[in-house]
């Protein structure tokens, strides 16, 4: 259960609900809110990438998503932390927007976190949204509502904050979300509602999608910069056009895309501007990032985190890849608990499933995997396991070379983007393109979890 919250931290979040409200009433931006078990940060940063050509849009940065960040995104500060000085900063900021005009967005994208029934009302009971996006209701927080249904009643909050002129966004491929759509009276929706996902009864649909290489398309002797994400055609009431996401690489990000596709259509900008916008989009760092690497090879920097759902759909990636040699390094992923066992077996399976080449585990955990593989006569030249991501990187550049694809992932007490940092080909880049790169985190030594 979600611990107890002390009154200091109450009384704060009062004071800034109070303080972001007076701000919206004031400049009237219109907001999109995005909520959702899993997609939330990638749906934000595509929405982001199709409205912020054409109006003045702020979203969201870092995990501002809750009953402080929202406020703060709104005021446009950063938190106090546990300096009064800091917060007297946020205060005086707040101040000079009320006092004197200012530019102030025309549209604010927040993405709306929930670790608490009630979360979602709290949210949108002060920033109203003129449109709603549900990306995904699935499992992921059960441990807060005990039941799906319970989740998707959560999540289906901010649908209900919409008024008639509004447009409520669903991802009808969502097995959970399809019954809103079957029965959006029974859940409280009185907006107009646009759907998005690969399914004929989607409104806005993407079909045939494939990944895209410059002008090379030769198997294992790819150039370094050669390779170009993913396209796929999207098809809006009649109109089919292809789409270009030339820095996304897995496949269910597309979701992302379309619902920012979406929401572009809800501010009714033209489908083809829509789509050159999304060329550009990316993801976070350490979000399946594409990023050159050593010897003319490719590193997939999947490093914010890892389970075994998204390390298997991370091989997912890397097998429909061409190149020279799949390799994963994948580091432990935790939390899982009595399947600590069977997860890491499970990652195994997946990687000779898709016939990787070369196979380094790093951490304890992961030795499940690795003995895994030893038990299905996986070819020890080609199989490694090493305490740190240190030790990791180390025989990482000693066997990289040409055309080699390589998945680097795993859980954040791991810190596989120091794998990442030692393999890629600019890593004076490394502040820009990696997670975990403020000043904090590079100072804390890595130590075994």
């Amino acid at each position: 259960m979600p611990e107890e919250k002390s009154k200091k931290k109450i009384m704060l979040e009062r004071i800034l609900r109070f303080m972001a409200s007076q701000i919206v009433k004031k400049y009237n931006p219109r907001i999109v809110a995005i909520t959702g078990s899993v997609g939330k940060t990638s749906t934000k940063e595509a929405v982001f990438s199709v409205l912020s050509p054409h109006f003045r849009v702020r979203k969201n940065e870092k995990n501002y998503n809750n009953e402080i960040g929202l406020p703060l995104t709104v005021i446009g500060s950063e938190t106090g932390g546990k300096s009064l000085l800091k917060w007297m900063g946020v205060f005086l900021k707040w101040a000079l927007i009320m006092l004197w005009p200012v530019e102030y967005p025309e549209i604010l994208v927040l993405e709306m976190g929930a670790d608490r029934k009630g979360d979602i009302a709290y949210l949108t009971g002060f920033m109203k949204p003129a449109i709603s996006v549900l990306t995904e209701v699935s499992a992921s927080h059960l441990e807060h509502f005990k039941t799906i249904g319970a989740v998707l009643k959560e999540k289906a909050t901010i649908l209900k904050a919409l008024e008639e002129k509004d447009l409520a966004i669903l991802n009808a491929d969502n097995v959970q979300i399809a019954k809103i759509l079957s029965k959006p009276k029974q859940y409280g929706i009185r907006s107009n509602i646009l759907s998005y996902g690969f399914s004929d009864q989607a409104d806005v649909k993407a079909a045939d999608v494939f990944y895209g290489y410059s002008d090379m398309e030769k198997e294992g002797d790819m150039a370094s910069n050669d390779m170009r994400g993913l396209s796929f055609k999207l098809t809006y009431k009649g109109t089919t056009l292809p789409v270009r996401l030339n820095n996304i690489l897995a496949k269910h990000n597309i979701y992302a895309a379309m619902a920012g596709i979406s929401v572009g259509l809800g501010f009714e900008l033209n489908l083809v501007d829509i789509a050159a916008s999304l060329e550009n989009f990316s993801l976070p760092p350490g979000r399946m990032s594409l990023i050159a690497g050593m010897k003319e090879s490719h590193i997939i920097d999947d490093t914010y985190n890892a389970s075994v759902v998204s390390t298997k759909a991370a091989l997912d990636v890397l097998g429909e890849m061409g190149g020279a040699r799949k390799i994963a390094v994948l580091g432990d992923m935790l939390e899982l608990g009595t399947e600590t066992e069977a997860g890491h077996a499970e990652v195994a399976d997946k990687f000779l499933e898709i016939k990787g080449d070369i196979f380094i585990g790093v951490g304890t955990r992961m030795l499940f995997a690795v003995e895994e593989l030893k038990k299905r006569k996986f070819k020890e030249g080609n199989l490694y396991h090493f305490r740190s991501p240190m030790e990791a990187a180390a025989k990482l550049e000693e066997i990289i070379g040409k055309g080699d694809i390589v998945l680097v992932k795993g859980s954040q007490g791991l810190r596989m983007e120091k794998v990442v940092e030692e393999a890629m080909l600019e890593p004076y880049k490394a502040k820009d393109l990696l997670c975990r790169q403020n000043k904090a985190w590079k100072n804390e030594p890595w130590s075994a979890v």
